[in-house]
């Protein structure tokens, strides 16, 4: 099993849950490639955080409660709520919706009190049994957000009002109009509970919520395609009370500082998408990270940023496969849940922004010891590069500047497939060429071991093979007659055949055709000119004596006849 990872601006980043499957295949399918899946090296090497962490198609939005035991998801299709239970690592319960979620917030410090905004005008209100309430606002409503101390849910949608839902009295209050025509997000500031909304025209408007009035607003400095200002699409406090995010339609992101009128930082996400997250990550305390600034999530359809709120360099960069529909924070930790336009929903470990939560320890050592065996899957492992020449010999050559053939350098990239069907058509006996071949290398190798055993020669290099085994002899059977120097130059001979003759690296030079030395060659007489005197004198005195027989020259005697001359002795 292996862990992916990306190495964005030398910031490692862990996928530890999900995979790159757009949509949950169906369980008739599932089961039929059961068996195709266990080969898929990105199936295989699948981690699962949270265990169901997944929706049948779809998943909207995602948010942990404020103790940082459980997490609360909503998803489609059927349109649904799952929450998970961190200690348990899996799903604790789900419940099916009527309509569509669009938003909603946690009111208690666990699960058990949600509000939820449907995107049929219905406001939900959820207890730990079951749905509690419903209440239908009289537009579509687009945000939602809590004001603790007056028990008020807000509700921003198509118009220029905002609802106001008294969870306390039971009933709708005075609704809060604005100058816009429409109202795309509702915040609520930590701090001193400052409202700020972000209308569809562009620009923020701020209301006090203790005279219920509007107290300022701020326009917005970029401007769109068309020249106009673009809709703001997300917003996000800091826990200062000072400091605001702001994400346009146009994909860019304004920090400013509610003191001053113009922002502070710019910043483009480079794909023109709405930035549809945004949150403020405050450096560390007491933790073994430890950052130089307060760094800004960013997140689009296609991408999530992480840079810093006062330089504005970026910090790293994460693209999953599936579009990005919200993006969760683990408080206090370097842990991001992604819900997006797949059903798993995707898990990203980042060790340099913060440690592991506290349920999930593990994966300290989980990305030290999986990183080293992590499979790396190549797309060009299910490709064959081939030239030309190659394409024309297994009749492919037509298929040049179709979308078959990918062009690289000087040939072509091939499906893997393609190439081995086409090379079992042009060549359908190359199998049984290649049993042959074996079966042929098998002999050779098992008559390697019997060369010296046996006067049997070998069929490759035989007349090599055949001078030194009369080497060796010559120095057994000429022990007693030869001298002292003619001794040693003989011993030594026989050593240096025997090692020809013994050792592996010189296998081959006996069983492949390729090492056949060609005595007719004229660099083998240059090198071998007294070898190639004696053959032409023996031959001339076979011609003499009219000796017409196939006998083999006795090279153990022709050495010993020559004695003392070193050339003979020269393998």
């Amino acid at each position: 099993m292996g862990l992916s990872s990306t190495n964005a601006n030398n910031v490692k980043v862990y996928t530890v849950s999900g995979s790159s499957l757009s949509r949950k295949l169906p369980d008739w399918l599932a089961r039929r490639k059961r068996r195709e899946l266990q080969k898929d090296i990105e199936w295989t090497s699948r981690v699962e955080l949270l265990q169901d962490f997944e929706f049948p198609e779809a998943s909207m939005r995602i948010k942990t409660t404020p103790d940082g035991n459980y997490c609360m998801a909503t998803g489609v299709y059927k349109p649904q709520i799952r929450v998970f239970e961190f200690s348990d690592l899996s799903m604790k319960f789900d419940r099916h919706t009527d309509s569509e979620n669009v938003d909603f917030v946690i009111l208690s410090d666990d699960w058990t009190k949600s509000v939820h905004l449907q995107s049929d005008r219905a406001v939900e209100f959820h207890n730990e049994g079951q749905m509690h309430y419903r209440v239908r606002t009289p537009r579509f409503g687009r945000s939602l957000a809590y004001h603790s101390p007056s028990c008020d849910v807000l509700v921003g949608g198509a118009g220029n009002e905002v609802f106001r839902i008294n969870i306390d009295q039971g009933r709708f209050m005075t609704p809060l109009a604005t100058q816009g025509t429409g109202v795309n997000v509702v915040r609520v500031n930590p701090a001193h509970q400052l409202f700020g909304f972000g209308m569809e025209d562009g620009g923020v408007e701020f209301w006090d919520p203790r005279v219920r009035t509007r107290i300022g607003t701020l326009p917005s400095h970029v401007a769109g395609q068309d020249g106009a200002a673009p809709e703001v699409s997300s917003m996000a406090f800091r826990q200062d009370g000072l400091g605001m995010a702001l994400g346009t339609a146009s994909g860019h992101v304004l920090l400013y500082d509610l003191r001053q009128a113009r922002p502070w930082q710019i910043k483009d996400q480079r794909f023109g998408l709405p930035v549809k997250t945004l949150e403020w990550l405050e450096p560390s305390r007491g933790a073994h990270i430890e950052a130089p600034e307060a760094r800004v999530l960013s997140a689009d359809a296609r991408s999530i940023k992480l840079w810093g709120a006062t330089s504005g360099k970026p910090f790293t960069a994460i693209e999953p496969p599936a579009a990005v529909n919200d993006v969760c924070v683990v408080p206090d930790s370097g842990l991001l849940l992604v819900a997006g336009e797949a059903s798993e929903l995707q898990s990203f470990f980042i060790p340099q922004l913060g440690p592991a939560p506290k349920w999930a320890s593990f994966l300290e050592n989980l990305t030290e010891e999986m990183e080293g065996t992590s499979q790396q899957h190549s797309v060009y492992d299910d490709y064959k590069f081939v030239v030309q020449r190659e394409l024309e010999s297994l009749g492919l050559a037509h298929l040049i500047g179709t979308k078959v053939l990918k062009p690289y350098m000087h040939g072509f990239f091939v499906d893997l497939r393609l190439y081995e069907r086409a090379k079992a058509i042009a060549n359908p006996f190359a199998y049984e060429d290649y049993k042959l071949r074996r079966v042929e290398e098998k002999l050779s190798e098992a008559r390697e071991s019997r060369i010296r055993a046996t006067t049997k020669l070998p069929k490759v290099n035989r007349a090599l093979a055949q001078r030194l085994l009369s080497l060796q002899k010559a120095e057994e059977e000429g022990e007693k007659r030869l001298g002292g120097r003619q001794r040693k130059k003989a011993k030594a001979a026989a050593e240096t055949a025997g090692a020809v003759l013994e050792d592996s690296r010189f296998r081959d030079m006996f069983a492949n055709p390729d090492f056949e030395v060609n005595v007719e060659a004229d660099e083998f007489k240059q090198l071998h000119t007294t070898s190639t005197k004696r053959q032409q004198k023996e031959a001339a005195r076979r011609r003499d004596e009219g000796d017409s027989s196939d006998d083999e020259v006795d090279i153990r005697q022709m050495a010993l006849e020559d004695g003392d001359s070193s050339d003979d002795y020269d393998l």
